[in-house]
């Protein structure tokens, strides 16, 4: 029986060129894988500062700004006051009194600053309606019904703030709009209390009707 001998040499070189083939394999994968990596070249400033000397002649030359003298103000405060107190101040008026408030009608026409609760004998009464402009679109989708608007009267029966209380097409160019813009126009004759003008709100509808 023969006995085979087997060299260690051998066995290594039969893993040779398998161990070369995948550390090729894991060189390229490295290579592939890793990010790229880019090296600018370092670029170098150099800065020269010229430094000039100042010739003794032209030194003696340049003189430091002379110090300002500032003026001293001598304040005299006198006590004696009292003869002053009993001068009579002469007023001169150039506008004649009234008995109008100037504040009057600054107060009442402040936008939607009338109170809600103002108690009237006589109520507001339209003057002046302009009919409100009817929106196409609305008129060919055969669309009409009311909208009902809060609106603020002032003392002088113009219009102030307006509020919707029942939309029937509310947004731009719709017929709530459109009311909106009409009772702006509108002129009344004020709602009075003890036969006096007063701002309140009054609440009506305004109709649009295929028919008109």
């Amino acid at each position: 029986m023969h006995k085979k001998i087997i060299d260690w040499k051998d066995v290594a070189e039969s893993y040779l060129d398998k161990s070369v083939s995948l550390a090729i394999l894991i060189l390229l994968f490295a290579f592939i894988v890793s990010p790229k990596i880019e090296v600018k070249p370092f670029t170098r400033v150099i800065r020269i500062i010229e430094t000039i000397d100042i010739p003794p002649e032209i030194r003696e030359k340049i003189k430091p700004p002379e110090e300002t003298i500032k003026p001293v103000v001598e304040i005299v405060v006198e006590d004696d006051l009292e003869g002053d107190e009993d001068e009579d101040i002469e007023v001169i008026e150039t506008i004649e009194k009234t008995t109008l408030d100037p504040y009057e009608d600054i107060q009442t026409k402040v936008l939607g600053k009338t109170s809600k609760f103002v108690v009237y004998e006589d109520a507001p009464i339209p003057m002046k309606q302009p009919k409100p402009e009817y929106p196409q679109f609305a008129r060919n989708a055969g669309i009409e019904g009311e909208v009902w608007l809060e609106v603020e009267v002032f003392t002088d029966g113009s219009v102030g703030a307006i509020e919707v209380k029942k939309s029937l097409m509310s947004g731009p160019g719709g017929l709530d709009e459109a009311a909106i813009k009409a009772v702006k126009k509108w002129e009344f004759s004020p709602a009075k209390s003890g036969g006096k003008p007063v701002a309140c709100w009054v609440t009506f509808p305004v109709r649009f009707s295929l028919t008109d």
